[in-house]
This record gives structure tokens, C-alpha cells and sequence, in this order.
């Protein structure tokens, strides 16, 4: 804005001031020509320019779409190279690039017309008052010296003209150029803080126990995933939620952590509603260990400690070995400082489960939640993290995520939940006695194990 004030406003009274200069010194005749001149020029500029703001759009979706393509392609190389798509990804990536050859030379092409059109619009002008001026001096009406002035007068008015014309073309291409931008800004998030959200302090005990009082939510209207569920846990307790891929599982996790609010009902912690405590305060309560784990293109070491950026050394080799990870990084050649590679691609799936664990047992939270944590390790592996897991639970509440019911059998409480419902609670030994949901679930995932063993 400042920019604009102080360029384009004194621009508009140079020109109103060698229109003045021509009316007074020579006749009406010469202001008119220099108005028309300013208004046909200005009016050219503002419709080109607006004209051609479709093809600058358009190179830069192509652009956009480009980058985008080959981004997602170096990302998922693994699976490119499992279908021999290498030169599908190359082609397709070429296509992106020739559209936005095409786009891009509209862009310049309709510039050049632009400038054209300006440049001819003002050597227009200067020659109809220099043809003005010529016969004035031929008829005795002028000097010489009048037909230099007037020439003068000319550039002194279309340098600044032709500058006023380069601002506004360039301020509406900036404008173009930051449009994304301005859309992500008027996006609103869904999950906002209240303003009148409390800080949530724990005592020395540091216990948090967890409520779904009649919890309902969907992704889409038209396909709930939680229907009124209703559950507690205890401090100090581990529950177990388990259940077919869809029933609901994740989507809990996701409420607790306040990415969605629930369409109705309400999550409480200590008794206070998590709408109610601040984000911060809100998700400095739990570690999670996902399913999917993604690590940073860093070091063994940078990874474990992005838990707790303040540990010390110790606290990270401590949470390391508990995480069942000391005799794995002692083998390799530079151990902690050995690079995991773009997500964790150079480590194995479960080497990178057991950086997520030590990395959430580093960050030590009251709460621990784990989504599938085990779920990439080997059976030995898998005794020994659930065993610490265990130990874990006296002094954390831990809810564990599960496919697989043999890890959560010493729960002290599993949920069995069954298209967003909860259909059966309890711990491993009494679901087993009722002839339910659990008991048919266990018997198959026996029988599957028994046929691949």
C-alpha cells in the first residue's frame, strides 16, 4: 500500500500537471490529445491485464500440478518400481511439464501484447503531437522551440505513464501469483480453541482418567462411524479397544487428540471437558504410537529425542533400551547416529515402531495410546515392548489399539466394538465365557494363526 501511495499518486499529478502546462501554454487541442491519450492507455491496460490473468492462473495450476506429480512419484518410488511404471511416471510427468509449456507461453505471449499495445498507444500519441506541433511551426503559430518543448513535455509524460502501466500489471500478477495463499487464509479451521479455555494441571500424581459419555461422529452425515459410545478409563488403568478394520477404533484416538469434535456427546478428562482445556495442554496429556509411522530424514538419535527436545543423553538411550531398541542400534556401525533415511525407508517396519515407542516413552505423558504399535514386530519383539508396556501401565494409562487379540489378553478391560457400537466389555477371560462378538473373533484369528503355522 505504501508503494502504491508513494508512486502512483504522485505519477497521476505529474500527468494532471503537463496537461495544465500544454492548455495554457498552446491550446485546448494539445490538453485533449494528451487526456485521450492517458484514458486510452490507461483503459488498454486495465482490459489486457485483466484479459490475460486467466493464462497466468492457469500456468500456475500447471506448475502446481507438475511439482505435485513429481513430488507424490519420488515419494512412493517403492511402488512405482513394484508395477515397472517408471516410464508411465516419466510420461505422465512429461505430459504435466508440456501443459505447462503451453500454459506458460500464453502467459508470455498475451505480455507481449500487452507491451505492444502500450508502446504503440504512446509512439501513437507522440507522433499525432509532433505532427500537431510540425504544423503549427509550418503555419507560424510555434517556434522551434516550442516543437522541442512539446516533444520535452511528451516523454516527461508517458515515462511515468508507462511506469504507472508496469506497476499495475505486475501488482495484479503478484496478486495471482498469492491467490492459494489468500484461499488457505480464509479457510477457517474446524477445531478451534475457546477463547475462554483453561489451563489443565495434574497433580505430583500426574493421574488423568478418560470419559466418552454418548460419543456420536462421521466423517460424512450420510455415514456415521461412532454411534452414542460410552466408556471410562481409570488412571493407572490399560483398556484395550479392539474390533473389526472400520468399526471405529482409530477414530476415538483422533477424537481424544481433538483433531474432530464429536457430533454429539462429550470426552472428558478428570471431568473436565477437552472442548473446555487448551490444545496445548489438551495433547501434552498423551504419546501416541501409530499405525503408520513416519520418521524424520534424520538420525536414530534426532528421531528418539524429538520426544523431549530438553532430555538428556541418558533419558535417550533409557528410553531407547525400554523400547527394546539398545541391542539393535549397538550393532550398527555408527549406532545412534546412524540416518534413518526419507520417512524411515532405510529401517525395517518394526525398527521404526520401536523409535516411535521410545520416542513417546521419552516424551513420558500421562496417557499412553498405542494404534497397532506392535503390529510390525516379531513375536519376541512383541513379548518384550508389551511386557514394559505393562510395567508402564501402573503409573500411565495406556489404551491400546488392536487387531490382533493376543496382545491386549492382560488388559485389565477391552471394549469390543462393532460398527461405531460398543458390543461387549470385559476383561480377556469373561468375554471368552460369553458366547459373543470377542469369543467368535478369537476363535477365527486361532484358526488363521493354526493354518499358517
Amino acid at each position: 500500500m505504501r508503494f502504491l501511495l508513494f508512486n502512483i499518486i504522485p505519477t497521476l499529478f505529474e500527468l494532471f500537471l503537463v496537461a495544465v502546462i500544454l492548455f495554457k501554454q498552446f491550446s485546448l487541442a494539445y490538453c485533449l490529445t494528451v487526456i485521450v491519450a492517458i484514458l486510452i492507455y490507461i483503459a488498454f491496460s486495465v482490459v489486457i491485464t485483466e484479459w490475460r490473468t486467466k493464462f497466468v492462473r492457469e500456468a500456475n495450476e500447471q506448475d502446481n500440478r507438475s511439482n505435485t506429480r513429481a513430488v507424490d512419484s519420488l515419494l512412493n518410488y517403492e511402488t512405482v518400481k513394484y508395477f515397472n511404471n517408471e516410464a508411465y511416471e516419466a510420461k505422465e510427468y512429461d505430459q504435466h511439464l508440456s501443459d505447462w509449456e503451453k500454459s506458460r507461453l500464453k502467459n508470455r505471449l498475451s505480455l507481449a501484447a500487452l507491451n505492444s499495445g502500450q508502446a504503440l498507444i504512446i509512439a501513437a500519441s507522440v507522433t499525432i503531437m509532433m505532427i500537431m506541433a510540425a504544423q503549427g511551426v509550418a503555419a507560424g503559430k510555434m517556434t522551434l522551440g516550442d516543437f522541442v518543448m512539446i516533444n520535452a513535455y511528451m516523454i516527461q509524460l508517458f515515462i511515468p505513464l508507462n511506469f504507472l502501466g508496469f506497476v499495475y500489471r505486475e501488482i495484479r500478477q503478484s496478486l495471482i501469483n498469492v491467490e492459494r495463499m489468500f484461499e488457505l487464509l480464509r479457510v477457517k479451521p474446524k477445531i478451534l480453541e475457546a477463547a475462554s479455555a483453561k489451563h489443565f494441571s495434574l497433580g505430583q500424581e500426574r493421574n488423568v482418567a478418560i470419559e466418552f459419555r454418548n460419543v456420536s461422529f462421521a466423517y460424512h452425515s450420510d455415514r456415521p462411524i461412532l454411534r452414542d459410545v460410552s466408556f471410562s478409563v481409570a488412571p493407572g488403568q490399560k483398556v484395550a479397544i479392539v474390533g473389526s478394520s472400520g468399526a471405529g477404533k482409530s477414530t476415538i484416538a483422533k477424537l481424544l487428540f481433538r483433531f474432530y469434535d464429536p457430533d454429539a456427546g462429550g470426552i472428558y478428562l478428570n471431568g473436565e471437558n477437552i472442548r473446555d482445556i487448551s490444545l496445548q495442554d489438551l495433547r501434552r496429556q498423551f504419546g501416541v504410537v501409530p499405525q503408520d509411522t513416519v520418521l524424520f530424514n534424520d538420525t536414530i538419535f534426532y528421531n528418539i529425542a524429538y520426544g523431549n527436545p530438553a532430555a538428556s543423553e541418558e533419558q535417550i538411550h533409557r528410553a531407547a533400551e525400554a523400547a527394546h531398541l539398545k541391542e539393535f542400534i549397538e550393532h550398527l556401525p555408527k549406532k545412534y547416529a546412524t540416518a534413518v533415511g526419507e520417512r524411515g525407508l532405510k529401517v525395517s517396519g518394526g525398527e521404526k515402531q520401536r523409535i516411535a515407542i521410545a520416542r513417546v516413552l521419552l516424551k513420558n505423558p500421562p496417557v499412553l495410546l498405542f494404534d497397532e504399535a506392535t503390529s510390525a514386530l516379531d513375536t519376541e519383539a512383541e513379548r518384550v515392548i508389551s511386557s514394559a508396556l505393562d510395567e508402564l501401565a501402573v503409573k500411565h494409562t495406556v489404551l491400546v489399539i488392536a487387531h490382533r487379540l493376543s496382545t491386549v489378553m492382560n488388559a485389565d478391560r477391552i471394549l469390543v466394538l462393532h460398527k461405531g457400537e460398543i458390543v461387549e466389555q470385559g476383561t480377556h477371560a469373561e468375554l471368552l465365557a460369553v458366547d459373543g462378538y470377542y469369543r467368535s473373533l478369537w476363535q477365527h484369528q486361532r484358526d488363521r494363526s493354526s493354518q499358517t503355522s
